[in-house]
């Protein structure tokens, strides 16, 4: 184990989770250690923070560890963020009975390792999507959750956008009844030819491009809303447009990642189900949406517009139908919206992240979350339909699920 230097004194506002609060320091307390500190530790860091600010949790998060590479880059990161250490070796914060919940943040290649590592030592933990790079890697993870003591949680954060969530209840409510289809697309455009190769174009550290960056949502979405599993891959397309990129240092490299990939499945309840991924679709920057359409009415969700819920009443009939805008900013009526602001006064893609963190705060103190929290067995779940879609793709035949364990 590397030497453990002694814990920082808050360096700045965000240091403690809310200094002027009596009954933050009163509640019972989670240590909570992370593994990585780039784009998502940042969000991760946030929403620990804002969760006890905002959501007023039954338990009080601990920042105690900070684990990534970089040590001056570490020691950044702790002040800004308020984790009291940091470390360049994950296990020391695993080895730490002080740490309760462990937060892996890395590239998809090295979540499996500290993952089952935390579980085997008791911990709870939080893991980013896809659960692995790997269907191998993401079938141990899902195993070892499974066996353990302690909870597993994956960060498919678009769950807890409000407008998603009052879907999912309009759904549960037989709103759209049998539900016919069921559409999905995640459009990005920064992934051009100028954009250099980093481990996102790197199979043997991401598994997949975009794929399994957005894929990945997209099937967690569809399964949460349907509530049911999808049963078969019909054909898939996948495509390398950009194949040689240059590296962080300027020097020409291979990219052998999709950058695109669309894919038909179906359910179990026979909802036909269409999916697209993309990183080259300019002008769109982060164009989640998902579409369903049933026998009683109609949904659309659309993350640029993140707090609108659109949905169609087949009951309106042919005069008065059509999409109904619903602004899911209300508290008492829409999930979540009560932690936050006065009516339409908007939020954004960080407080996705500061609802999972109450909702997984609660649920480790016995709390039902307002709506369910991805386990490692429903990213296992995704994991398998991301390589059945991958070998429709290769083959050019239909996938059934029960044919990839």
């Amino acid at each position: 184990m590397t030497p453990v230097p002694p814990p920082r004194p808050p360096l700045s506002p965000l240091a403690s989770p809310d200094p002027s609060s009596t009954a933050a320091h009163l509640r019972p307390t989670l240590g909570v250690a992370l593994i990585g500190q780039k784009f998502m530790g940042r969000a991760h860091s946030n929403a620990f923070q804002q969760a006890l600010r905002f959501c007023n949790p039954p338990l009080a998060p601990r920042l105690e560890w900070v684990a990534g590479q970089d040590r001056a880059e570490l020691e950044r990161f702790a002040a800004t963020w308020g984790w009291k250490r940091t470390t360049t070796a994950w296990r020391d914060l695993v080895a730490d009975p002080a740490v309760d919940l462990v937060d892996v943040a890395t590239p998809n290649h090295l979540h499996r390792e500290p993952a089952v590592a935390a579980l085997a030592a008791g911990k709870h933990v939080l893991c980013e999507k896809p659960l692995a790079g790997t269907l191998e890697d993401a079938r141990a993870m899902a195993e070892a959750a499974a066996a353990a003591r302690g909870r597993a949680f994956v960060w498919f954060n678009y769950r807890r956008c409000p407008a998603v969530a009052t879907a999912w209840k309009l759904v549960r409510e037989g709103r759209l009844g049998r539900i016919y289809h069921a559409r999905a697309s995640y459009l990005q455009s920064w992934g051009g030819p100028e954009t250099p190769r980093s481990w996102r174009f790197e199979r043997a550290n991401a598994g997949s491009g975009a794929h399994g960056d957005l894929n990945a949502h997209l099937i967690d979405l569809v399964r949460f809303l349907l509530g049911e599993e999808l049963t078969h891959v019909h054909g898939a397309v996948q495509r390398t447009f950009i194949e040689q990129r240059a590296d962080l240092t300027g020097r020409p490299a291979r990219s052998d990642v999709d950058d695109a990939l669309l894919f038909l499945a179906s359910s179990q309840g026979g909802t036909l189900c269409s999916f697209e991924s993309s990183r080259l679709a300019a002008p769109h920057q982060n164009a989640n949406a998902i579409e369903l359409n049933g026998e009683r009415g109609s949904l659309r969700f659309e993350f640029e517009d993140m707090n609108v819920l659109r949905f169609a009443d087949a009951a309106d009939g042919p005069r008065e139908g059509g999409w109904r805008r619903i602004m899911c900013t209300h508290a008492g009526s829409h999930p979540y919206a009560e932690f936050w602001w006065p009516d339409a006064h908007l939020i954004g893609y960080e407080h996705t992240f500061t609802n999972q963190v109450a909702d997984v705060l609660g649920a480790l103190a016995g709390r039902q979350p307002a709506v369910p929290l991805p386990t490692f067995a429903d990213a296992f779940e995704v994991q398998r339909v991301l390589h059945a879609a991958v070998l429709a793709a290769e083959t050019g035949h239909s996938i059934p699920l029960a044919e990839v364990r």
